[in-house]
């Protein structure tokens, strides 16, 4: 408790005044006597006529000290401190990302935010509404608005958070459609502010209250794991992992890597202050099997300390080259020391015994089913041109895209290149002023990669990044290296899978051991299987075939456990902690109140005595 005019206490000096009247007699009164008879009378009186007498119990005393320290209460006007609790509709957003399982506040964070909501509920008043939402991989609608408490405290009491990346941008559109035109209406974001990619709210004008949660930074976590054939050793594979360290002060870990639950090698990681260190580990591999990499250091955040990754012995990529004579094509294919290059100058039928399909600038009979790199030539379902462009020069390029790593164009002229008009499918990854020139993506599950150019019509073939190209494009368009990156997901992604022929029903494994049984409609081959919240090995089988898939935190967002302040809403607008507010609840018309009545009682029992 609080008061807003504390000078006002100096009137409580007056309580003991009231008191000392009690406690004072009447002054002795002189008396004229004739006789000495009275005088022992009169001695009595003296006696008794001192200035102070006992003080005696006495009711209406007790009053007046009670009426007079209530008057000096009221004028100090104490208030309360504490969480605002805003009328009307209130949309209670729970983070429910992995960074939330930190436990720098006991018993962790997705706790300590739940118990604040519960307390938002307490604070409700009979009219007002609330609706409970939980940001996780997909945002889950808890309880739609409704006063009734008790269903909004099973609805927070169900919330769990999951061990992969939150969704809180699809929260946060979902709650702006609950609130919009209601000026009544407030939002309550529960979160530690691990997120980006808001910029949508910059402008949106939302009643937004965030409650930060958490305390420290404590943490260290695996945040990219990657295995891959040795660049130097075709005999031996690359584990390529990144570890960050969230706090500020420097640490020691321990790196562990298993191989099907055998300790292969053991690292001591020293960190800076908000540093990441990358590791290679070159281990030999004689099967197929399932890396585990353990991080021992003891932080706060356990979900990202341990990480799988799917290896798969490297085998010969298969590559067939329709061309009518390109020797720097061929040599940049031949560098690749996996590559079992094929070339031909005509195809009239589908290469199935192929990887993948190069097409220099040659218009086939039929088109490959697989995976194809196409120089100028391409099907109008793939793309759609209108003409030619002379000597379109290169504006831009995408150096983020795998394709264009280590990649820079500025020194490459073309001399003509096709207008490309649409291909709704692909990224464009090259663009000229009036026409994109190269161009990547998915269609019907295959990729495609589309250079709107003869490359024999260039200076690329003349520059260093070009063979860099081919070797990206041979990685990214492989399928076996696809189809490794499809058996690692984030917790919360749904597995979508393949089966080798149609099948009635399948039976998936989960990280704890249990098991589910999913049935897929007569005649299907495709499998999308959902309850993957939980970090860990995941095994489906079907029949005589085990497919093993694993589902790896790899986040730095999430991994940089970091409270922050405040949660950014673009580059001018952002949404500071609201945690608490001062609610400012004076109590003095109450005990103004309470005075009043005792000051009716003490008149009512005065004259009560009087009659």
């Amino acid at each position: 408790m609080s008061f807003l005019a504390p000078m006002a206490f100096v009137f409580a000096a007056a309580l003991p005044v009231v008191v000392v009247f009690y406690l004072l007699k009447r002054k002795r009164v002189v008396k004229l006597v004739s006789s000495t008879v009275l005088w022992q009378r009169f001695l009595a009186e003296t006696r008794a006529s001192a200035p102070f007498q006992k003080l005696r119990h006495n009711w209406l005393l007790v009053l007046q000290l009670l009426m007079l320290a209530l008057v000096v209460l009221a004028m100090a006007r104490p208030y309360f401190t504490g969480p605002l609790t805003p009328g009307g509709l209130q949309v209670v957003i729970l983070d429910g990302s992995a960074s939330m399982q930190a436990t720098d506040v006991q018993p962790s964070r997705f706790a300590a935010a739940r118990r604040q909501a519960l307390a938002l509920v307490d604070g409700m008043r009979p009219h007002d509404q609330m609706a409970v939402l939980l940001a996780a991989a997909q945002t889950e609608v808890k309880q739609s608005p409704t006063s009734n408490k008790a269903a909004l405290r099973r609805a927070i009491n169900a919330c769990e958070p999951i061990d992969g990346p939150g969704g809180l941008a699809e929260a946060l559109r979902l709650a702006q459609s609950l609130t919009r035109d209601r000026v009544d209406a407030a939002i309550h974001l529960f979160s530690d502010g691990a997120v980006a990619g808001l910029d949508e709210f910059e402008n949106a004008g939302l009643n937004l209250l965030y409650h930060r949660v958490g305390e420290s930074a404590d943490n260290r976590g695996i945040v990219a794991l990657d295995v891959r054939p040795h660049p130097e050793d075709p005999t031996r594979q690359a584990v390529f992992v990144t570890v960050l360290n969230a706090a500020t002060n420097r640490v020691t870990a321990r790196l562990e890597l298993y191989f099907e639950g055998a300790m292969l090698e053991a690292r001591a990681i020293e960190f800076a202050g908000r540093e990441t260190v990358s590791e290679v580990f070159s281990v030999e591999q004689q099967t197929d099997g399932v890396y585990e990499l353990r991080l021992n250091g003891g932080d706060a955040l356990p979900v990202d300390d341990v990480a799988w990754a799917i290896g798969r012995l490297p085998r010969p990529l298969k590559v067939l080259l329709v061309t009518a004579g390109n020797r720097f094509l061929e040599k940049a294919l031949l560098a690749q020391r996996r590559v079992e290059l094929s070339t031909t100058t005509t195809l009239d039928h589908d290469p199935e015994e192929f990887d993948l399909t190069v097409l220099d600038n040659i218009v086939p009979a039929v088109w490959p089913g697989g995976n194809v790199l196409t120089f100028r030539a391409a099907p109008p379902e793939w793309v759609q041109t209108d003409g030619v462009l002379e000597n379109p020069p290169i504006v831009d390029w995408k150096n983020t895209h795998p394709l264009l790593r280590f990649i820079t164009l500025d020194n490459v002229a073309v001399l003509e290149a096709a207008k490309v008009v649409s291909a709704p499918w692909a990224e464009t990854l090259v663009e000229s002023t009036a026409s994109p020139l190269l161009l990547a993506g998915e269609l019907n599950q295959r990729r495609i990669v589309y250079v709107a150019f003869d490359v024999l019509q260039s200076t690329w073939p003349l520059r260093i990044s070009f063979p860099i190209f081919i070797a990206n494009a041979l990685q990214w368009l492989d399928p076996t290296a696809r189809e490794a990156t499809r058996w690692q997901i984030h917790p919360g992604e749904p597995l979508r899978l393949t089966l080798p022929e149609p099948a009635e029903s399948v039976t998936v494994r989960l990280p704890d051991g249990q098991t589910r049984s999913v049935r897929l409609p007569e005649g299907s081959r495709q499998l999308v299987f959902g309850e993957t919240a939980r970090r860990g090995l995941y095994e489906v089988r079907e029949g005589t075939n085990t497919f093993r898939f694993c589902a790896n935190l790899l986040d730095q967002q999430e991994s940089d456990i970091t409270p922050r302040t405040e949660l950014k809403l673009g580059r001018f607008a952002a949404a500071k902690n609201a945690e608490e507010q001062v609610a400012n609840l004076e109590l003095w018309r109450w005990i103004a109140a309470a005075g009043l009545l005792v000051l009716l009682f003490e008149w009512w029992w005065y004259h009560k005595r009087s009659v």
